[in-house]
C-alpha cells in the first residue's frame, strides 16, 4: 500500500489526480476546504474502482491545521509516500488595482500552504527515506500573462521552491517535482468569454485546451516507481503555449 495526500482535491486538477491516483493502487487522502460533498463524489469513485481513501477537511494556509491533518493521516496509515501540493487560487487583477488581501490570500496559500504541507509530510517521508512530493505549479510561473502579477509570482516561487527543495531532500530518498499546466478545462476555464477562449486558443500550437486528465497522468508518472531518478524539475504542459 502507497498514502497519497492530495490537496484541494475536491474539484479541478486536484480531483483528477485523487481520482487516478486511487485507480492506480494509491490510498488517496482527499484534503478539502469547503465542500465536503465534492470531497465524498471524489472518494467514493475511488472506492467503486476498488481503491480507498479519507476526507480530511483542513485550510492548508493555516500551519495548524496541516500540522493536526498530517499527523491523524500519519497516525491512521503510519506512513504518507506522495504528496500532491494543488491547493491554490487565481487572483487576476492589474498591479495599480491590486487589492492587498488579494496578495495575501494568494502569497498564503499558493505559497505558504506548499510549504507546510511539504514541511509537515517530508519529517514523515524521512523516516522511511522514501517519498515523493509533487507540486502544482502554473506556465505563468515563467510565462507572462496581463493581469496575473500576483498569480505568476506565487507560482515562480513553487517552481524555485521545488528545485530548492529536491536538493535539500534528495540525500533523504525524498524527490520533488513540480507540473506547470496552462490552460486546462477547469471551472477556471468556464469563467472565460468565448472571445478571450479563442484568443488563447490561437497562441496554443496544438490548438486545444488541456484537460485534468492530461495533468493526472502527469502526476501518476511522477510519483511513481518507473520516475526514480527525476527530481528537481518542473514539467510544463501547455500545448506549446509557452515556446
Amino acid at each position: 500500500m502507497k498514502v497519497a495526500i492530495v490537496t484541494g482535491a475536491s474539484r479541478g486538477i486536484g480531483r483528477a489526480c485523487a481520482i487516478k491516483l486511487g485507480s492506480h493502487g494509491y490510498t488517496v487522502v482527499i484534503n478539502y476546504a469547503r465542500s465536503e460533498a465534492k470531497a465524498q463524489e471524489v472518494l467514493d469513485i475511488i472506492k467503486q474502482n476498488g481503491g480507498d481513501g479519507m476526507l480530511y477537511k483542513a485550510d492548508v494556509s493555516k500551519y495548524e491545521e496541516v500540522k493536526e491533518m498530517v499527523k491523524v493521516v500519519f497516525d491512521t496509515y503510519k506512513q504518507i509516500d506522495v504528496l500532491v501540493n494543488n491547493a491554490g487560487i487565481v487572483r487576476d487583477e492589474p498591479l495599480i488595482g491590486l487589492h492587498e488581501e488579494n496578495l495575501d490570500e494568494c502569497f498564503n496559500l499558493n505559497v505558504k500552504g506548499y510549504f507546510y504541507c511539504a514541511k509537515e509530510c517530508a519529517l514523515k517521508m524521512a523516516r522511511k527515506r522514501s517519498g515523493v512530493i509533487i507540486n502544482m505549479s502554473s506556465v505563468s510561473g515563467t510565462f507572462s500573462l496581463p493581469g496575473q502579477t500576483v498569480y505568476s509570482a506565487t507560482k515562480g516561487a513553487v517552481n524555485q521552491f521545488t528545485k530548492t527543495l529536491a536538493k535539500e531532500m534528495g540525500s533523504r530518498g525524498i524527490r520533488c517535482n513540480a507540473v506547470a499546466p496552462g490552460f486546462i478545462e477547469t471551472e477556471m476555464i468556464d469563467t472565460l468569454s468565448d472571445e478571450k477562449k479563442e484568443e488563447y486558443l490561437k497562441n496554443i500550437p496544438l490548438r486545444r485546451f488541456g484537460n485534468s486528465e492530461d495533468v493526472s497522468n502527469i502526476v501518476l508518472a511522477l510519483a511513481s516507481d518507473e520516475f526514480s531518478y527525476v527530481t528537481g524539475q518542473v514539467i510544463t504542459l501547455d500545448g506549446g503555449l509557452s515556446l
